[in-house]
């Protein structure tokens, strides 16, 4: 679903899925608050029923206004725009995608982030060793 959340949304849109995601859920006048350079708040409250429409969103009332929140769970929207990311960017190679970020960030990382690194390297190689062992 989220693949096509990523082709399917403007950018006024992915702008309000943003808050909802950060926020968990919020009410038009918050969505509005947080969204830089934003349009009207009938703008903003259009867009969320359009989203709702389309079925990214869901509402619930709340005394005298609505509170939407995203359909999708964070984590699931974390990594699947995170995969349109890499594909789209990286030609779907970690490898790369690391590259690019190490690049950038990598005079920034603290020795604790580092070693976390480390050992999720590790996890992957022992996982794709694993798996090469119950193929054979």
């Amino acid at each position: 679903m989220m693949e096509v959340l990523q082709h399917k949304l403007s950018r006024r849109e992915r702008q309000i899925m943003d808050v909802l995601f950060r926020l968990g859920r919020a009410s038009v006048a918050e969505v509005h608050g947080a969204i830089p350079e934003a349009p009207s708040y009938s703008a903003v409250r259009a867009h969320l029923r359009i989203l709702e429409e389309k079925g990214h969103v869901h509402h619930r009332q709340d005394g005298p206004r609505y509170v939407y929140r995203a359909v999708v769970a964070k984590e699931k929207a974390k990594r699947s725009a995170l995969r349109h990311l890499v594909d789209t960017f990286f030609n779907g190679s970690a490898e790369q995608t690391m590259a690019a970020l190490l690049d950038d960030d990598a005079a920034s990382l603290s020795e604790a982030e580092l070693d976390g690194l480390s050992q999720m390297i590790e996890i992957a190689r022992e996982r794709d060793a694993a798996d090469a062992q119950e193929t054979d």
